[in-house]
């Protein structure tokens, strides 16, 4: 039969109230007699009950994560880096998707209320209303997508619409005019903010272009698609540059297949730095979010939050700045060929309130890249 907490007070001689105290960390315990039912409790493996547990303290040492898919690179390392963050402060990680469906958004917070102490939140639906709606205000959560409107919640987000800019200046610093821009979801912040980037430097460095944009949906199939479009119009752009690097892939794929070489026929840039962006044929040129990072200070911004009793610090709203990383898919042959063997990147910050990006020196990639 199980050991229960009964066993491991009378085999420590001490009552069950103390037992309960020592094990959950109360401060009202003497250090020797704490040590002693720590050891019991070792010796006789007993394992605390959860629910009871969180009867108890009030908290159930798990972290909710409400992301709008779970499928792709982008996703996995972001789960990679809440994940590693979570076990890091001693919490359990339960996932939900929500499909990028607001129905299926309401219906998961509701399924996590009880279950975890905070909630990091990435949905295209959490807006001020639906968030008031949907979300208790004694519930610690944090968001990880740009807002529409002020919210009561703190966010993490990456500087899409700078990093947007500093592509597309890019490749109109290289020397092309004919720029597709491959769009992401409707709907979808980080898709719309990407699109306003590349158009804001569009506008600011060739006023008499007409930008030409071509939908997608962040899959790889819709790159894919895009790609076939391309490559099949009679007059084809001299660089494309797609709103996440999963449609860049699937773009790279489809120009292949119809004989175009890339970057000597068309340049190609992508948006994110998924680990595979180092491993395509070329090396794909992007910009860089440092997603699993991303994922862990998020949660380590929660984990702060419910310690301090469920109130933020301050309400805040964290701009996250990507990099450049530029490879051989934009055209960076020497640049690459002059780097080490065992690192084909050329990493150029841009942060959101500095210039126009320039060229940095090699960087040693993340070995675990």
């Amino acid at each position: 039969m199980a050991i229960t907490i009964r066993d491991v007070a009378r085999e420590a001689e001490v009552s069950v109230a103390t037992v309960s105290r020592a094990l959950n960390g109360r401060d009202n315990v003497a250090a020797a007699v704490r040590a002693h039912v720590q050891e019991v409790a070792t010796r006789l493996r007993y394992v605390p009950h959860s629910a009871a547990r969180s009867l108890i303290t009030r908290r159930t040492q798990t972290i909710g994560a409400l992301l709008p898919d779970m499928h792709g690179e982008f996703f996995s390392e972001l789960i990679r880096g809440i994940d590693r963050a979570a076990r890091a402060q001693g919490y359990h990680l339960l996932l939900s998707s929500s499909h990028g469906d607001a129905g299926e958004t309401a219906t998961a917070l509701q399924a996590m209320l009880g279950r975890v102490d905070g909630l990091l939140i990435m949905s295209p639906h959490a807006d001020p209303g639906f968030i008031e709606q949907h979300l208790p205000e004694d519930l610690p959560a944090i968001l990880l997508n740009p807002v529409h409107g002020h919210t009561r919640l703190s966010a993490l987000a990456v500087d899409n619409r700078a990093g947007a800019h500093a592509m597309t200046q890019h490749l109109v610093n290289c020397g092309y005019r004919e720029i597709v821009f491959i769009g992401g979801p409707k709907g979808n912040l980080d898709a719309e903010e990407r699109l306003q980037g590349s158009l804001d430097a569009l506008r600011d460095l060739l006023p008499q272009t007409v930008p030409q944009i071509v939908p997608g949906d962040f899959s790889e199939e819709s790159g894919y698609r895009a790609g076939s479009l391309i490559a099949r119009q009679g007059t084809r752009p001299q660089a494309i540059f797609a709103a996440n690097d999963s449609m860049a892939i699937g773009c790279l794929f489809a120009l292949t297949e119809a004989g175009l070489r890339v970057p000597d026929d068309i340049a190609l840039a992508g948006f994110d730095d998924i680990p595979t962006a180092r491993f395509t044929q070329p090396p794909l040129t992007t910009v860089r979010v440092r997603i699993a990072d991303l994922g862990g200070r998020a949660l380590d911004q929660l984990v702060a939050t419910i310690a301090n009793g469920g109130s933020a610090q301050a309400h805040s709203v964290q701009m996250l700045a990507p990099e450049l990383v530029l490879r051989a898919s934009c055209g960076m042959h020497s640049h690459a060929a002059a780097a080490p063997t065992h690192n084909p990147d050329t990493v150029s910050k841009k942060r959101a309130q500095a210039g126009p990006a320039v060229q940095g020196k090699p960087q040693a990639a993340p070995r675990h890249r």
